[in-house]
């Protein structure tokens, strides 16, 4: 198996800073389109455990959309083959002072373009000496 085809790097890098585009900016539509419609879609987030796309679909449309910029480091891509990925990111926002978020996300190509299977959103203390 070939892992970190550069041209499929590209492809996922740009997904992946869609969502990142799409999730700061609360476009519903957006992060919709990138999680797969399908009953075994999951996310895991920091108060909410979400199983299929409607599920998830509906937690973007009740979510506040105040608060949401945040930062990312340490984005590690990296592929499998020509159509499956992980992306993982650590995160801070502004607004929530000594803690880190993690979030991973599992994407996988399909006809209709790269599209998360699964995720997982936690938030941890800030590891000392940060």
């Amino acid at each position: 198996m070939d892992i970190d085809l550069p041209d499929v790097i590209v492809d996922v890098t740009a997904a992946f800073a869609r969502y990142e585009a799409a999730l700061v900016g609360n476009d519903v539509a957006t992060l919709n389109e990138l999680f797969r419609v399908d009953a075994r879609t999951l996310r895991y987030g920091i108060g909410e455990n979400l199983y299929g796309h409607a599920e998830i679909s509906g937690f973007r449309a009740a979510r506040s959309p105040v608060g949401l910029a945040r930062t990312t480091s340490r984005t590690v891509i990296t592929t499998y083959g020509r159509d499956m990925a992980v992306a993982s990111t650590l995160f801070r926002r502004t607004t929530v002072l000594g803690k880190v978020g993690r979030q991973m996300q599992t994407w996988v190509r399909f006809a209709e373009g790269w599209r998360i299977v699964a995720a997982h959103v936690s938030v941890i203390d800030e590891p000392a000496g940060r």
